[in-house]
């Protein structure tokens, strides 16, 4: 492809977006992220490509390169911003007495759960990491960088990231069976009634009885 200048044409960089393409940003990069976590969302990991993302958000393939690289910068950048809601968990666990952390961590892990909004791009987050390998190992670093971490910190604990860990554990098990494979009656549980009995098993994970009696 060629432009033309005052002193001859220019030929453009294969493989690079035009200034066009360019100047459009940056909301030819929501397109993208928007296109991406529909593309995922639908296909999973393994079946969506860069072509088909960008096709979806109506530019060139290019661009999408330009903008995020691989497929796999491309999906870690996808899930970053459709996980951040989650990603104030650990606002939750801070905020408040110790002896209620874990009703307000389950509380808010499900809540995110439960909205249509926040649903869907976690859906897709989740099949792709069950899925495919490189999925789950960009998801296993977004959850243990950006969750767990935040979380353990705001244990007073020696052992704060196994029980981070097995509280996350306790509530994504659930969120799958509740949300993604949809087994009854959990999947058509009453929202209260699920925080009432998950809530003390999650505060367990967190805290240990020591921790209960000398807040």
């Amino acid at each position: 492809m060629t432009r033309s200048t005052g002193t001859g044409p220019v030929r453009r960089g294969r493989g690079r977006p035009s200034r066009t393409e360019t100047a459009a940003a940056p909301a030819a990069r929501d397109r993208i992220l928007q296109a991406a976590r529909e593309e995922f969302s639908q296909r999973g990991y393994e079946k969506t490509s860069v072509r088909g993302i960008a096709k979806v958000a109506g530019v060139d393939s290019a661009l999408v390169h330009h903008y995020f690289g691989t497929k796999e910068q491309v999906f870690a950048a996808a899930i970053e911003i459709a996980f951040a809601p989650a990603l104030d968990a650990s606002e939750a666990v801070a905020r408040g007495p110790r002896e209620d952390v874990g009703e307000r961590f389950t509380r808010f892990f499900l809540g995110v759960w439960e909205n249509p909004t926040t649903r869907t791009p976690l859906l897709a987050i989740v099949r792709s990491a069950v899925n495919n390998d490189t999925a789950a190992t960009i998801f296993r670093r977004l959850i243990g960088a950006h969750l767990l971490r935040r979380i353990a910190g705001q244990l007073d604990t020696p052992d704060a990231e196994l029980r981070a860990e097995l509280a996350a554990a306790q509530l994504v098990g659930v969120a799958m069976v509740r949300y993604v494979i949809k087994v009854e009656p959990l999947a058509s549980v009453d929202l209260e009634q699920l925080v009432t009995r998950l809530a003390p098993v999650v505060q367990g994970h967190l805290m240990n009885p020591w921790d209960m009696k000398n807040p």
